[in-house]
């Protein structure tokens, strides 16, 4: 890639060790000659990155999820730096960023292109997700009958808590918690998963990148909740679906060359490899 010359660091100041690690690496950026701005803000005002080479998120997943629709929009690929607990997005551990960082601002790191989902709630409703959907109903304990279509094809109605609509890359959050398949990144599909649903044989449903899913309402007198990568939730119109499909603009996720998924994904999960029974 090439040299980063303009950053733009975002630091969740929560986050132990978050605020000494920022101006460690601010002075790194400092002395390589990158001009660099700083916010603690996770939700950054439209327009913030633009002119940026690169954004430097440190803090957990919930941090650059924060920043992923601004990412997208600018086209500024996005450093994560682990401050959190798991960190399937934010790969790079703070003893890497340390060491690595003056060769990541000389464009040593590679870009993937993460899928994010668009989804749509009634007129003026609108927001990109790059984990998962989440519609339910808006009260906690009731459950909800969800009709769903692909493209015009009716699916199944689920009576359930809910509905997961997940990227690839949100496959490792709350669709895996509920049950739902883990997918490579690379695959710019839609993994549906139902939370708690009362048929047996109800299963997750992964639909091809070009679908267009409508989900409706069917529980009388009852109104959905509709959460965005579990930060944002958007207003449902009464007799409007929901409508989901994956996005036109992409994530640009700064990783290590070498980056491994299936790599991280055993770190995170705490795979420990087959059984070798000794002769």
């Amino acid at each position: 890639m090439k040299p980063i010359r303009k950053l733009a660091f975002v630091v969740n100041a929560e986050k132990d060790g978050a605020l000494v690690l920022v101006r460690h690496l601010a002075l790194i950026a400092r002395q390589a000659g990158v001009q660099f701005k700083q916010t603690s803000r996770t939700r950054l005002p439209e327009g913030y990155l633009n002119g940026c080479d690169a954004c430097c998120v440190i803090g957990g997943d919930g941090t650059l999820l924060g920043v992923a629709r601004e990412s997208a929009r600018a086209k500024v690929p996005i450093i994560g730096v682990n401050r959190g607990s798991l960190g399937f997005l934010t790969t790079f551990s703070a003893d890497e960023a340390r060491a690595n960082f003056s060769s990541l601002l000389g464009g040593a790191f590679r870009v993937d292109d993460r899928a994010m989902l668009d989804c749509s709630t009634g007129r003026g409703a609108h927001d990109l997700a790059l984990n998962d959907v989440l519609i339910k109903d808006e009260i906690n304990s009731r459950l909800v009958r969800l009709e769903v279509f692909a493209d015009d094809e009716l699916v199944t109605e689920y009576t359930c808590d809910g509905l997961i609509f997940s990227t690839a890359t949100g496959s490792t959050a709350y669709n895996l918690s509920a049950g739902g398949p883990i997918v490579h990144p690379s695959a710019a599909v839609i993994a549906m998963t139902p939370i708690c649903p009362h048929t047996l044989s109800n299963r997750s449903i992964i639909f091809r990148e070009n679908v267009r899913l409508r989900v409706y309402n069917r529980t009388p007198d009852s109104r959905l909740l509709v959460a965005m990568d579990g930060q944002r939730n958007l207003k449902v119109s009464e007799r409007s679906p929901v409508e989901i499909s994956v996005a036109k603009l992409r994530l640009p996720l700064a990783q290590q060359l070498d980056y491994s998924h299936f790599s991280v994904v055993r770190a995170k999960l705490k795979w420990s490899g087959g059984f070798v029974e000794k002769a």
